[in-house]
């Protein structure tokens, strides 16, 4: 097996975990990649005109024509450490979350905490005076809202859990996310507004689901049922099995088709032993086959 082979193999047998992290890791390779050729061909600016369809723009004209940011932006990474970190944190509260959670709330979580994030930082930038200069130009990347809406719900859902880490030894997760969150999204917050109100927003999706859960409902649900419905357009279509069913018969009709078959038999029997196997038509060469496999 080649190691193309080996990744498709793990991706299509991964766990939806697994997917959504070979999914970041995908769009991060392809678009440093496509930052290589475009040097190569003296492209100016290479990574802004990538970006600009993969990054979600707080100015509303532009994301009117590019809706799809709302969720390519949460799987599209720039640098190296960026996506290292993200992804840490995605693997080590998703393997808590999934301890319980199913894997659909995992996705309905990751996307609609991304999507949660992408609307809360487009409605800061376009109400708040500090952000007008900068509005036409703004967009948000990355998968840190989404994480963050996961680490808020277990957290939410478990605070006691405990984790070992290393140097420290145990600590219950609520701790570890309320410290994840002072340093993603309110320290030194001037610097990265956009994205910290990106964190924001995913954190309060986290943290509704899990009360809404706690009261027995589900608020992913039908999000999933729709993503269930998107992606049966592209399966293929299994093919239909039709069976037909003979009418049953009685012992009469059933002896009485036996004794055919038997006499049909011995006539072609009698045939060979007279002429050889040669002599019989093609068609009671068929018939004696189907008839011995029959007995």
């Amino acid at each position: 097996m080649t190691i193309w082979e080996g990744i498709k193999d793990s991706f299509k047998k991964g766990s939806p975990l697994i997917k959504l992290i070979y999914v970041n890791v995908g769009v991060w390779l392809a678009v440093n990649i496509a930052y290589i050729f475009l040097f190569l061909f003296s492209v100016p600016d290479p990574s802004g005109k990538i970006l600009v369809w993969l990054g979600i723009p707080a100015y509303l004209p532009s994301l009117l024509t590019h809706p799809w940011t709302v969720f390519t932006y949460m799987f599209t990474h720039q640098g190296f450490l960026h996506i290292l970190f993200n992804l840490l944190w995605l693997y080590w509260f998703g393997i808590i979350f999934l301890q319980y959670f199913d894997t659909k709330k995992l996705v309905g979580v990751y996307l609609l905490g991304g999507v949660s994030g992408a609307l809360l930082y487009i409605l800061v930038f376009n109400l708040f005076p500090a952000f007008h200069q900068v509005l036409p130009y703004s967009m948000a990347i990355g998968a840190s809202a989404s994480i963050m809406a996961i680490i808020i719900a277990t957290a939410f859902y478990v605070p006691d859990y405990t984790v070992y880490i290393f140097l420290i030894g145990p600590v219950k997760i609520k701790w570890v996310a309320l410290v994840a969150f002072i340093l993603t999204t309110l320290v030194d917050f001037p610097t990265n507004a956009g994205g910290k109100l990106a964190h924001l927003g995913g954190a309060l999706y986290g943290y509704f689901f899990t009360v809404q859960y706690r009261r027995g409902k589900d608020i992913t649900r039908s999000f999933n049922r729709m993503l269930d419905t998107f992606f049966s357009w592209f399966k293929p279509r299994r093919k239909t099995l039709h069976v037909n069913y003979r009418r049953p018969v009685d012992d009469l009709e059933y002896n009485r088709q036996k004794a055919e078959e038997q006499k049909e038999i011995d006539r072609i029997l009698d045939k060979i032993s007279k002429g050889g196997y040669d002599s019989l038509t093609k068609k009671e060469k068929e018939t004696l086959f189907r008839m011995s496999n029959k007995h």
